[in-house]
């Protein structure tokens, strides 16, 4: 008898109503941004997804026009069912954030210049701060296991250039955009 256990199979693709019901799940679940559990319900929960698949998907949404995590659900949604798909995951992520914030801006509009409110959210935005963070470790963890790359050096040259030093940003893209697109492909030679 042998004492190997196989690896754990990936779980099927969701069906249309587990899209719908995932992305319904982190639109509800995220306050002040839905990245955190974005990422926690696709790689964590789900294990729709590996997380450097999610890195990778998420990296091409932020590049495109548009909300980050929008755009993910329905580059999710398309991968797994098409046109359907990309539907069904837009409307769980949107759906339900729509609703309840009709309702918490009618109630916001009657009782919102109370004191005690303002402390309250004062105090949400502060733990919707720290999922950011802890979400941006998580995403960072994988690239930092891998031996530095030439992608590296234009992140690290981006976040100095804008973040520290402050150059505009368009100047910035102009130059690392063509010294990126060179370097992967003098690496995938």
């Amino acid at each position: 008898m042998s004492d190997v256990v196989p690896a754990a199979l990936p779980p099927p693709p969701p069906t249309l109503p587990e899209l719908f019901l995932g992305f319904a799940k982190i639109s509800i679940s995220g306050f002040g941004g839905v990245l955190a559990w974005s990422r926690r319900v696709l790689v964590d929960e789900k294990r729709w997804m590996s997380p450097a698949e999610f890195n990778e998907l998420y990296s091409l949404c932020q590049f495109l026009p548009g909300p980050n995590v929008i755009n993910l659900s329905v580059m999710f949604g398309a991968r797994i069912h098409g046109a359907r798909g990309a539907t069904i995951a837009f409307l769980g992520l949107i759906s339900p954030g729509v609703a309840l914030m009709l309702v918490v801006g009618a109630l916001y509009s009657r009782y919102g210049a109370l004191p005690g409110l303002r402390g309250i959210l004062a105090g949400l935005a502060a733990a919707a701060a720290g999922l950011i963070v802890a979400t941006a470790a998580q995403m960072a963890e994988p690239l930092l296991r891998q031996r530095p790359k030439p992608a590296h050096v234009i992140a690290a040259t981006a976040f100095v250039a804008i973040g520290i030093l402050h150059f505009p940003l368009q100047w910035v893209l102009a130059l690392l955009i063509p010294i990126s697109i060179a370097l992967a492909w003098i690496e995938a030679l």
